[in-house]
């Protein structure tokens, strides 16, 4: 797969506090890349320097193998956490002005804003002021107005900020839309259940470093424990040098719910027929970690001054 873009040992300074510390990172043509992190970590900074507002005082971004330059500007989408519209002007007037900003014609623009309006329900604000919208109708023309000139590369900060589920549903869809038609997402969030869902690769940036990055599939793997959850019917008493019960639970009517971790190259296969022997198996499944909990796995082991200081203080 080819490379959009390129973050090569990327560095940034504000006085005495260090942004980002040699960031590398490489974003798959047509992927949903996800770019996580505790507040502070780097992130913004980054997109900052991707989007040009500001500069890294060292390293180099590189943008379908060329050194990012001002040129490349009609080609990026950005949607920051902080809305950026204009209050007093209305949704339709608003967006026509933004689309010929990006290079838009009046009649390219016109078409596709009334398609994005009517995609995203929003034609009954069309000639409202931006003030007289709720936080998520003011997002959605955000939205609208960050992928109206069809970038090829768009980074959505907290896209669903200020959204009910059925709309954050709704800009899912399109993101996946968008990805579908070749677009390149990086997708910055808190909400880790998002990044599941939708991210192909995820870099994890922690205190101005890179800690993680890779395939969200290939990462989730990697922190595999070898654990599974069994639940069933029977008395389950595991005696086995190979199996170790990390917790067991009776339930109602003889049944139970057990969590074992496999050593020794113990295999599935071993484990359920040690339990088909014993008690009738209702549900065998491998505990894969979220992201959720690797991000959290990540960040404490990355943290352990501030981790013991919070300690002494309890």
């Amino acid at each position: 797969m080819s490379t959009i873009l390129q973050a090569i040992d990327v560095r940034k300074a504000y006085a005495a506090h260090t942004a980002l510390n040699g960031v590398s990172l490489e974003i798959p043509t047509g992927s949903i890349f996800g770019l996580l992190g505790p507040n502070g970590a780097g992130k913004t900074s980054l997109i900052r320097i991707i989007t040009q507002i500001t500069g890294a005082d060292s390293g180099e971004i590189r943008f379908r193998g060329e050194k990012l330059n001002p040129s490349h500007i009609a080609q990026i989408g950005y949607l920051p956490e902080e809305r950026g519209l204009y209050k007093k002007m209305r949704v339709g007037e608003q967006l026509l002005y933004l689309a010929r900003l990006k290079g838009l014609s009046k009649a390219d623009a016109t078409d596709r804003i009334k398609q994005w309006i009517d995609r995203l329900d929003l034609r009954p604000w069309v000639s409202k002021n931006v003030e007289d919208l709720s936080k998520g109708m003011q997002q959605k023309v955000q939205f609208i107005a960050t992928v109206l000139h069809e970038p090829s590369l768009i980074i959505l900060d907290e896209p669903f900020s200020g959204f009910d589920p059925i709309n954050a549903n709704l800009i899912k869809d399109e993101i996946l839309a968008l990805r579908e038609r070749g677009t390149t997402i990086i997708f910055s969030t808190h909400r880790m259940e998002s990044v599941e869902e939708l991210c192909d690769n995820i870099a994890l940036i922690n205190r101005s470093n890179k800690v993680l990055d890779g395939p969200v599939r290939q990462i989730r793997d990697a922190f595999k424990t070898n654990t599974y959850e069994v639940e069933g019917k029977g008395r389950l008493m595991v005696i086995h040098p190979d199996f170790e019960v990390l917790e067991h639970k009776e339930r109602e009517n003889d049944h139970f719910y057990d969590r074992i971790r496999l050593h020794n190259g113990t295999t599935p296969n071993d484990l359920l027929r040690y339990l088909i022997g014993n008690v009738e198996v209702q549900a065998f499944r491998e505990l894969i970690p979220s992201i959720n909990e690797i991000f959290i796995r990540r960040v404490q082991e990355t943290m352990p001054e501030t981790l013991e200081t919070a300690n002494a203080l309890l």
